[in-house]
């Protein structure tokens, strides 16, 4: 059967990605979720926090979900297959393949004039991080152990430590407070925390939970269960202090060390790949290198925010309609953008000079930075400055290029963003 448009992933990404396409104008349009409901990683997350900067208020993650799900399910143009795995995209000239699995249907070989990956991230396993010490009960990624509290009603354990300051690890922290755990540490390996500031004030200062930077978990111990882990204090070069190794009890130790995006099937359908985002390389529609087939959301560059993966998708799900009904420029002239002293990536990772609406450039730091500035450059001229009172790893940036900026920019220029002190 073939489609206008296939939406691979029924997340936050997906949902905004395909009402924006219907919104557009496509009458076919397919999304395909391997979960049993819509709605991704949000169902899990019920506390507070989501849609202020989309939706002008404050929403728990279910209810944000919910936003999109009501127009997605009333909608006769969007069709959803649930419990459906997708096991292959395979770009063509025209249609592209999808091969597809689940219970009802067996194997489906889908066409689509466009495709939208929108399959999210996953978390960064314990096997990643090459900790000393036995396999007990007890070692959970933050993520599942919200999933376990949230909605099983399970209590993974009563004394608590967590590795890495993510926004996930932040959160449950404070969420195992809540459930009667003794959360006694979150420990970080980098002199900075990586999640939002609000969380670290929300979810440890507000509940007296000690924050260690430059600090990581390098034994563990127990064998059945969980009994405790060694923490020691790190150097510039991340390697433990000898000296400085403590022993604490526990018997749950959470992992909040980074997000994956999910992209086998993106490079599997040979698309370039971001060598810093792990994403793929898109344009300012969030087109790939191959025409027609488009990214968002955290499988492109995991966000801080998901009000930012609905505004990306919408972005995402405008260039599929414009692809299929044959509006995009079929001669774009595209010019890249870098980050330099200072700036880890830039989203979009080129622009085409002929783009008709202003294009934000979504960028992260590589470090903490106070009261500096951030400045986009075109070849030797500034297009865009900013100061900001601070800049940190983990909290997305951006800067605004204006059409009339791109149609000026000379021959080879590059969009340049840095940091000036």
């Amino acid at each position: 059967m073939n489609y206008d448009l296939i939406v691979i992933g029924g997340g936050p990404a997906g949902m905004a990605a395909a009402l924006e396409a219907e919104k557009q104008g496509i009458t076919k349009i397919l999304i395909l979720e391997r979960d049993v409901t819509l709605g991704g990683i949000l169902g899990q997350c019920i506390h507070t926090g989501f849609g202020l900067h989309y939706f002008k208020e404050e929403l728990s993650g279910p209810e944000y979900a919910d936003r999109f799900i009501v127009p997605v399910e009333a909608s006769e143009k969007i069709e959803v297959k649930l419990d459906t795995m997708v096991l292959d995209v395979k770009p063509g000239k025209g249609y592209h393949a999808v091969v597809a699995v689940n219970k009802t249907d067996g194997l489906l070989e889908l066409g689509a004039k466009a495709v939208v990956l929108a399959m999210g991230c996953r978390e960064r396993p314990r096997g990643a991080l090459n900790i000393a010490g036995t396999r007990p009960a007890g070692i959970l990624s933050a993520g599942t152990a919200q999933k376990y509290v949230n909605m099983d009603g399970w209590m993974p354990g009563k004394e608590v430590v967590i590795l890495g300051s993510g926004d996930i690890g932040l959160i449950m922290a404070r969420r195992m407070t809540f459930e009667g755990a003794k959360v006694k540490m979150v420990c970080e390996l980098m002199p900075y925390s990586s999640g939002l500031t609000r969380n670290i004030v929300q979810c440890l200062d507000d509940f007296d939970i000690p924050l260690k930077l430059s600090c990581t978990v390098i034994g563990i111990h127990g064998k059945e269960r969980l009994e405790g882990v060694t923490i020691a204090n790190v150097d510039e070069n991340r390697k433990p202090i000898p000296g400085s190794e403590e022993y604490v009890p526990c018997d749950l130790l959470l992992l909040s060390v980074g997000l994956i995006p999910e992209n086998e099937l993106t490079r599997a359908a040979g698309i370039s790949i971001d060598m810093v985002t792990a994403g793929a390389v898109v344009n300012e529609a969030r087109e790939t290198e191959i025409p027609g087939v488009f990214s968002c959301g955290n499988v492109l560059h995991v966000h801080d925010l998901v009000d930012y993966v609905t505004l990306e998708s919408q972005l995402a799900g405008k260039g599929a309609a414009d692809y299929i009904q044959e509006k995009s420029d079929p001669n774009p002239d595209y010019v890249t953008t870098k980050g330099r002293g200072g700036v880890r990536y830039i989203v979009p990772q080129r622009v085409n000079k002929h783009a008709t609406e202003p294009v934000k450039l979504y960028f992260r730091v590589w470090d903490v930075h106070k009261n500096a500035s951030v400045q986009l450059r075109g070849g030797d001229q500034v297009l865009a400055k900013r100061k900001r009172p601070r800049l940190a790893p983990g909290e997305m940036e951006d800067l605004t290029v204006k059409p009339e900026q791109l149609k000026e920019l000379a021959e080879g220029a590059e969009l340049v963003v840095e940091i000036v002190e």
